[in-house]
């Protein structure tokens, strides 16, 4: 395994105030220690994403579907179709067990779809996974500037 970044920013759309806690909590264990930012909403999460008025695009989007204003699906669909964002990996993070759901995802290139576990040890060791392979394993481009 390679050494974790030490420079990893995460970006979590997610609306449910309980699951961001969970998700900074859950973060705040990583030995990479990565910057969360997150947007209520898949309209500000664009906004982010593809108005310029960042200066660094995130390494890894954490993405819940069923988020006001701009959908997750509709999200998903515009980070892949803009060029400025289209490398960034994209988990989804769902409490969707639909069959409809995990395709309709990966349809629009989702890196993994992912159920939120309803117990917090197995969310806690979900997010242990995933420190260890998208952050450990895989090599992440390097960080984009706008």
């Amino acid at each position: 395994m390679s050494e974790p970044r030490n420079d990893v920013h995460v970006l979590l759309v997610e609306d449910n105030p309980g699951d961001i806690d969970l998700v900074k909590d859950a973060l705040a264990r990583f030995s990479s220690r990565p910057t969360l930012e997150v947007a209520t909403d898949g309209s500000r999460a664009l906004a982010l994403l593809l108005s310029g008025e960042r200066k660094r695009l995130p390494d890894l989007i954490l993405l819940d579907l069923n988020v006001p204003k701009t959908d997750g699906r509709e999200v998903l669909a515009a980070i892949r179709a803009d060029e400025r964002t289209t490398h960034i990996p994209v988990i989804v993070l769902s409490s969707s067990n639909a069959e409809r759901d995990l395709m309709q995802a990966y349809r629009l290139h989702a890196n993994c779809f992912i159920t939120k576990p309803a117990d917090i040890d197995a969310f806690f060791r979900m997010f242990e996974l995933i420190e260890q392979f998208w952050l450990k394993l895989v090599k992440l481009p390097a960080p984009v500037t706008t």
